[in-house]
């Protein structure tokens, strides 16, 4: 069984930056992709960002150009840099690894933007 750790989370006014980390308890070399996806309240889970094993990376169009994916495979950890932030980016935050014949999914990590 995988494990997915997200952490980074918080508050943080709008134009700020976070920087939420998923740590997985094996190589995430040997998963196909990996992605943030995010929840907001009363709203379906939402893609926000992939990486596959060979570095290609996807963007919903409400995040590009203020949102970066990444991963570090030594670590074991994907990273997604959030800069710019708004208030509708406010929500639940989830950690996902497609491991080919199944999923993974991490426990969240909240982020609420807010003055």
């Amino acid at each position: 069984q995988v494990q997915l750790a997200e952490s980074g989370g918080g508050l943080v006014q709008p134009g700020g930056s976070l920087r939420l980390s998923c740590a997985a308890s094996r190589s995430i070399l040997s998963f196909n992709a990996m992605g943030w996806y995010r929840q907001a309240p009363g709203e379906e889970r939402e893609l926000v960002a992939t990486i596959t094993t060979g570095g290609r990376t996807n963007y919903a169009d409400s995040v590009k150009g203020r949102f970066t994916i990444s991963r570090e495979n030594a670590k074991n950890t994907m990273y997604l840099q959030m800069n710019s932030l708004k208030p509708e980016d406010t929500a639940v935050y989830y950690c996902n690894a497609d491991g080919y014949r199944n999923d993974y999914w991490g426990q969240g990590t909240q982020v609420t933007v807010s003055s």
